[in-house]
């Protein structure tokens, strides 16, 4: 079977994890679209118009809604490549009253942006990230930006925690070890993306090299505090069997064994009943504009 096949059907598997993602996130990402709206102000306390937003590699569109939310005035466009993650957004946005604003665009050829039309923002959290060369990405997204325009990078700026280091089961540093398993299995997925190529991730300069340049990070918190809310244990549970999923193999039986009980919905060792559970992160966002005149590289 086609790998690349393969990628899809997981990326509409994923829908609930993102979409649960996506609602923990929601505060702090709104903080990040509204930073973004800051950005695009001009002289006078007026703001620059925005008629146009791309949101590439949108999921199930938690982020194309807050912006459609945010920029009353712009047509906001969906981007992603997988249907039934479309189908999400147009729900989405038909329940939040902007389904007359936001529209979904599928996208099947990886980092090849430029058939998008012209946007004066594009937001993209994770999804050049998902492309094999990733500066060619930012390249091909840039050639759709209108002068004075603002394009946005979401990272993982830290890496979600939400477990002590001794959970009382197994070895102590579980999940020092599931991130562990989970980069590597990440970068052997890169690996094999078409058109790989290595890239040092510094986000300012991949934008300054792209054209552009950059007006600033910022990092946003989601910092919620033991015990936990049922939404965000869910989205936890969710969260680590993905990983079991995708990383099982790679772990020793006894933290296997370990990520099995955390699993278990019976007992209050479980993620879902575990008094010591939280969860923190943040979303690193790399900021980057078209000067008037500016020259595309």
């Amino acid at each position: 079977m086609n790998p690349q096949h393969d990628q899809d059907l997981g990326w509409d598997a994923s829908g609930a994890l993102r979409e649960r993602e996506a609602g923990v996130h929601a505060p702090a990402l709104l903080r990040a679209v509204e930073w973004l709206r800051g950005l695009l102000r001009i002289g006078g306390g007026g703001h620059a118009p925005v008629h146009r937003v791309l949101d590439v590699g949108s999921g199930p569109g938690v982020v194309t809604c807050l912006l459609a939310q945010t920029f009353p005035d712009a047509e906001v466009v969906a981007v992603d490549r997988s249907p039934g993650l479309l189908e999400q957004v147009r729900s989405r946005a038909a329940a939040q009253g902007v389904a007359d604003r936001v529209v979904t665009q599928l996208t099947d050829v990886s980092g090849e942006f430029d058939a998008l039309g012209a946007a004066d923002l594009i937001w993209s959290r994770h999804g050049v990230q998902q492309v094999g060369d990733q500066q060619a990405a930012l390249r091909s997204l840039v050639a759709g930006l209108r002068p004075g325009g603002l394009l946005a990078v979401a990272e993982s700026g830290l890496p979600p925690r939400f477990l002590p280091r001794d959970i009382g089961a197994g070895r102590p540093g579980l999940q020092a070890r599931l991130d562990a398993a989970a980069e590597d299995a990440f970068g052997a997925m890169r690996d094999q993306l078409p058109g790989a190529a290595a890239t040092v991730e510094d986000w300012p300069a991949m934008l300054a090299r792209a054209g552009l340049v950059p007006s600033g990070t910022r990092s946003f918190f989601t910092d919620l505090t033991s015990p936990l809310g049922m939404s965000a244990r869910e989205y936890l549970h969710l969260r680590l069997t993905r990983l079991r999923d995708r990383i099982g193999d790679r772990l020793d039986p006894e933290d296997r064994a370990t990520l099995e009980q955390l699993l278990d919905s019976d007992t209050s060792a479980g993620i879902l009943g575990r008094p010591d559970a939280f969860y923190l992160t943040a979303d690193t966002v790399h900021t980057a504009r078209l000067c008037h005149g500016g020259v595309r590289h």
